[in-house]
């Protein structure tokens, strides 16, 4: 068997990204978008920070550059998420800031980006399900909360 390299270097990411929602035409759901990647793990629209970015101004050009939704609105911070992997000789420690973005035009139509296997609308229950991470999913339950309470 062979042996993995030895770690080498600790690489630290930080990323931002958001849970987006929109409320169905009869506004009695939620519903959440959720993008597939690549290995086919569904999970929300998130990357690297930019230097000179906050965590807020990456959430919302992230959301905009894997879905091409442009009419968002960022209503409240819902927690961080950590993740570790190897890549080859580096050990990477990302960490992402979620944040609870509304979507506002139920006009506009999600696009996915190249790398994507694909990106829709699930109803809230259908992407409890299909989300691949539970540190999302527990997140998911605080942003439903807070979009059923009002409370941002």
């Amino acid at each position: 068997m062979r042996k993995k390299p030895e770690i080498k270097e600790i690489v630290r990411e930080p990323t931002a990204g958001g849970i987006v929602f929109r409320m169905t035409p009869d506004q009695k759901d939620i519903e959440i978008l959720l993008i597939q990647d690549s290995k086919n793990r569904w999970t929300i629209p998130k990357g690297h920070i930019e230097p000179g970015e906050t965590a807020k101004q990456t959430a919302v050009r992230e959301i905009g550059e894997e879905s091409g939704l442009k009419h968002v609105d960022v209503l409240t911070w819902l927690g961080k998420i950590h993740f570790k992997y190897r890549r080859l000789e580096k050990l990477v420690l990302m960490t992402t800031q979620v944040y609870l973005v509304q979507s506002l035009d139920k006009n506009e139509h999600p696009t996915k980006e190249k790398w994507m296997n694909g990106i829709r609308w699930f109803s809230f229950a259908d992407a409890l399900d299909a989300i691949e991470y539970a540190d999302i999913e527990k997140l998911m339950l605080i942003a439903k909360r807070k979009i059923r309470s009002g409370e941002y």
